[in-house]
C-alpha cells in the first residue's frame, strides 16, 4: 500500500497502485482488478475526487504518447497520461494551441476530461469537452468503447466531466486550435466594486477571448480587485527561455497563509498591479498559470492542508451571491491570496456532469482550520443553495450530499453509465458507492 493525497493534502490515505504501461495491455489489466478502483493522473484535483482509500488507484500518467497530429487541421490524438504542458510546448510553436486551458498546465488530458476543465474564455470556446472529438474508453467488464458527439453520444456525455467513474480513458482527439504564437496582449485595470467589475466583464466579452478577476476578499473599504483580460497577440518571435521555477521545499509547521499574512499580501499584491496597470504583450504562461511557476506551492498552507471553495451561481442572482460571500468570508476572517471571480457564458455544456452554467463562479483557497472552516463552508452554501448554483467536483472536499444532488441535476442519467468497479472517497461521500 502506498499513501497518497491530493493537492490540498487534506488526508494522506493509503492505496494499491497499479500502473498500466501500455495502452494494448490496460484494458485486460482493468478487467482484471478486484475491488473499486479509478483512474489515477497527476493527482490535481483538490479534494477526493481523485482518492480511492483502502482500494486501487491504477496510474495513467505512464500512459504519455501522442499518437497523431494533423499540422493542416490541427486534430490531436493522445494517450490520457499526456499533461497539457506536454500539448502547449510543443504544439504552440508549430501554430497550435488548447482552445480551453484552466489555471494549471500540470493536469493531464485524461484529467481535464474527466473534470470538464473550464478556463478564462468560457464565453468564447466554453469548456475542455466542447473540443474533444473522439474518446476511447476501457471498462472494467472488458468492454471498450468509442465514443464521440456522433457515436455513443450517450456515453460521450457521460464521461465529460463524469469524474472518471465512467471507465478509463484509453485516447482522445482534441480539436487544437490556431494561434500565431506564445504571446498574448493582455490588459489589466484595477476596479474598486462589484458593480465596476461585472460592467468591465460584461464589456469586454465581445472584444477579449480570456477574461478574469482577481479578487481582494480581505479588503475592509469595499470589493477591489483587478480585471485581466487578453487576446492573441501576432507577435511570432521565440520567447527566452522561461525562468528557473520558485519551489517551496519543506512543509512548514504551520499555514504561512493567515489573518496576518493574508490583509498584508493582498494589500501589497493589490497596490503593485495597480501601479502596473495598462496595456502589454505578455506570455502565455504567467497569464494562464501563475501559480504553476512556484512547484510544491500547495505547502504553504502548513501541515493540515488546505481547501479551495470553488462555486458557481446563475447570472440572474451573481450580484446578490457574490456580495453576501465575500461578506461571510469578511466576518470569518479567513481567505485567500488568488481569489479568482470570473464570468461563464450562455453554453450548451458537453457533459451531463459539467461544473459551468450561465453566471459567475468565486474560487478562493482556505487553509484547513477545522470546525472554524467548515462552520463558513456551510454558510457559503447556504448562500450557493439560495441562489440555485453549485459546487465545483474536482475542487471540493467535503460537499453536503443533498446540495450536490441539488447542482446536479442530471445526476440520476449519470449514474446509469457508473462502472460498477469504480469507485471514489467522493463517489461514496455524495453518491454512496
Amino acid at each position: 500500500m502506498t499513501k497518497i493525497e491530493s493537492w490540498g493534502r487534506l488526508s494522506t490515505p493509503s492505496h494499491t497502485l497499479v500502473t498500466l504501461s501500455s495502452v494494448t495491455n490496460a484494458p485486460d489489466i482493468i478487467a482484471k482488478t478486484r475491488g473499486p478502483s479509478l483512474p489515477f493522473g497527476n493527482g490535481r484535483s483538490y479534494g477526493d475526487s481523485c482518492l480511492n482509500p483502502s482500494g486501487t488507484l491504477w496510474e495513467t500518467r505512464t500512459l504519455d504518447r501522442l499518437i497523431s497530429f494533423s499540422s493542416e487541421t490541427g486534430l490531436l490524438t493522445c494517450e490520457p497520461g499526456v499533461l497539457l504542458a506536454d500539448i502547449q510546448r510543443l504544439l504552440i510553436p508549430r501554430g497550435w494551441t488548447l482552445p480551453v486551458t484552466p489555471g494549471t498546465q500540470l493536469i493531464t488530458v485524461g484529467g481535464a476530461i474527466a473534470n470538464d476543465v473550464h478556463g478564462k474564455n468560457h464565453h468564447r470556446h466554453g469548456s475542455f469537452c466542447d473540443h474533444v472529438t473522439v474518446l476511447e474508453l476501457a471498462r472494467t467488464d472488458g468492454k471498450r468503447l468509442t465514443c464521440s458527439k456522433e457515436h455513443n453520444t450517450d456515453w460521450f456525455t457521460a464521461t465529460a466531466g463524469g469524474l472518471g467513474l465512467t471507465g478509463v480513458i484509453l485516447s482522445a482527439t482534441i480539436q487544437l486550435k490556431a494561434t500565431c504564437g506564445p504571446w498574448l496582449t493582455t490588459e489589466s485595470i484595477p476596479y474598486h466594486s462589484l458593480d465596476e467589475f461585472f460592467l468591465l466583464s460584461d464589456e469586454s466579452e465581445s472584444e477579449w477571448e480570456h477574461t478574469v478577476s482577481w479578487i481582494d476578499c480581505t479588503s475592509q473599504r469595499g470589493v477591489r480587485g483587478i480585471f485581466m483580460r487578453g487576446n492573441p497577440s501576432r507577435r511570432r518571435d521565440t520567447p527566452e527561455e522561461r525562468p528557473q521555477k520558485l519551489s517551496l521545499p519543506f512543509i512548514p509547521p504551520m499555514s504561512l497563509v493567515n489573518r496576518f499574512s493574508l490583509p498584508l499580501f493582498n494589500s501589497i499584491y493589490f497596490r503593485q498591479q495597480s501601479e502596473r496597470a495598462g496595456i502589454q504583450v505578455q506570455h502565455y504562461e504567467p497569464f494562464f498559470y501563475p501559480l504553476d511557476a512556484i512547484k510544491h506551492w500547495n505547502r504553504a498552507y502548513g501541515r493540515r492542508g488546505f481547501y479551495q471553495y470553488q462555486s458557481v451561481v446563475p447570472r440572474k442572482h451573481r450580484e446578490d451571491a457574490t456580495a453576501e460571500m465575500l461578506n461571510e468570508i469578511k466576518r470569518s476572517g479567513q481567505g485567500s491570496m488568488l481569489a479568482v471571480l470570473k464570468t461563464f457564458g450562455a453554453r450548451q455544456p458537453p457533459g451531463l456532469m459539467s461544473f459551468p452554467m450561465e453566471g459567475v463562479t468565486l474560487a478562493l483557497d482556505f487553509p484547513n482550520r477545522n470546525t472554524t472552516t467548515l462552520k463558513l463552508f456551510e454558510r457559503l452554501d447556504a448562500i450557493v443553495r439560495e441562489a440555485h448554483g453549485r459546487i465545483y467536483p474536482a475542487k471540493d472536499a467535503r460537499m453536503p450530499r443533498e446540495l450536490f444532488e441539488l447542482g446536479y441535476p442530471n445526476l440520476q442519467k449519470f449514474q446509469r453509465f457508473r462502472d460498477p468497479g469504480i469507485s471514489s472517497s467522493l463517489s461514496r461521500r455524495l453518491t454512496g458507492s
